[in-house]
């Protein structure tokens, strides 16, 4: 636990690993982009019910509160330190949720403990401690359940208790595993309207700079498998687990993404501020790729859906990959009350904040 000397974190302190100037990030025509924040490896976004921004890490073991003035302003807040990979964060009924690789922790009416944050409690949840491909993503769905991401400890196996998404309830009881077959989501949320859960897949490496495809997949109900390890982005048999067996087998993707740009957080627009056409359509983080021999990804990307069939898939926020180098990595999405959607970026350190104004830039 960090000393409360310590608690608030100013932008001074943190120097970001790289940041180029947000001018080189193309937009749609009307939409504009600044930073809303400066959390160091900034990755998983949740709101409190008080409007307060929690903001989990991976490298940095920490976990932040981002508060915002009545100018607009923030200031940011180190709620813990010392964690074990605390990528993983959540809000339900005051409380806030977090996982670190083989535990998930509940601090207790924390928006009324900022600047003094108790410890925490450690939910009876049996969860593996390999590292590779170790860092949960969790959220509430509309159930009330706790679901968690639980990725393969490998880049392509078929090992038990793995590649799966579990559900559990609040306080860890009544686990059952929701979707399988899935290598490593770390992104997922739920349809506005019909409750269903979408979420991302990372594609294994290996198989070549373009296949297999990352993947946008829907579960329209418990116990749907999506493939992995036998079969990859719908339609590819992996070379060998994939033998004697069908892809018709599993639910293929609703949306084929780009090979290896490495999918993380995803949200359903909800607001009132961007154009209609944008509402109950899906923005993806694309964190980027590091296993090809010409990068892609490092962008915000647009999924437009027809009922529950994808019809385009597009670039949104494109700009933080230049001549092969990265300045930004987008992670996670998170839409504000005013509508605007927030992204995080783990590699800059930095919360963005997309808004639109109408006519053109």
């Amino acid at each position: 636990m960090v000393s409360r000397l310590a608690a608030t974190i100013l932008v001074a302190l943190s120097a970001p690993l790289a940041f180029a100037s947000l001018d080189e990030v193309q937009l749609p025509p009307g939409f504009a982009i600044e930073v809303y924040a400066d959390v160091p490896r900034a990755r998983s976004l949740v709101f409190g019910d008080q409007g307060t921004l929690f903001v989990s890490t991976r490298k940095a073991r920490s976990i932040y509160a981002v508060v915002e003035s009545g100018d607009g302003s923030t200031r940011t807040i180190e709620l813990a330190d010392n964690l074990s990979t605390p990528n993983g964060i959540a809000f339900k009924d005051g409380d806030l949720y977090v996982a670190e690789i083989d535990r998930v922790l509940r601090y207790r009416d924390i928006e009324d403990n900022l600047e003094s944050v108790p410890d925490p409690e450690v939910l009876d949840i049996d969860l593996p401690s390999e590292r590779r491909h170790g860092w949960r993503y969790i959220g509430f769905g509309p159930d009330g359940m706790l679901y968690i991401s639980i990725g393969a400890p490998c880049n392509v196996c078929d090992d038990e208790g793995f590649a799966e998404i579990i559900r559990v309830n609040p306080d860890g009881s009544g686990r059952e595993t929701y979707a399988s077959g899935i290598r490593n989501s770390v992104g997922f949320t739920w349809h506005p309207e019909t409750g269903d859960l979408w979420f991302t897949d990372n594609g294994r490496d290996m198989m070549g700079d373009d296949i297999p495809p990352c993947e946008l997949n829907h579960a329209s109900r418990p116990g749907q498998h999506f493939g992995f390890p036998y079969c990859h982005g719908g339609d590819i048999p992996d070379p060998k687990y994939g033998k004697r067996k069908s892809c018709e087998d599993y639910s293929a993707p609703v949306q084929k993404l780009g090979p290896h740009v490495a999918p993380l957080g995803l949200t359903f627009y909800t607001g009132d501020m961007f154009p209609p056409e944008y509402r109950g359509q899906i923005f993806i983080a694309e964190h980027g790729s590091w296993n090809r021999s010409k990068k892609i990804g490092y962008r915000v990307t647009l999924v437009t859906l027809d009922g529950d069939e994808a019809v385009r898939y597009e670039p949104f926020a494109e700009g933080w990959l230049q001549n092969e180098q990265a300045s930004g990595r987008p992670v996670d999405l998170l839409v504000k009350e005013d509508g605007s959607l927030l992204v995080s970026d783990d590699f800059a350190g930095k919360i963005y904040r997309i808004s639109y104004s109408g006519g053109t830039q």
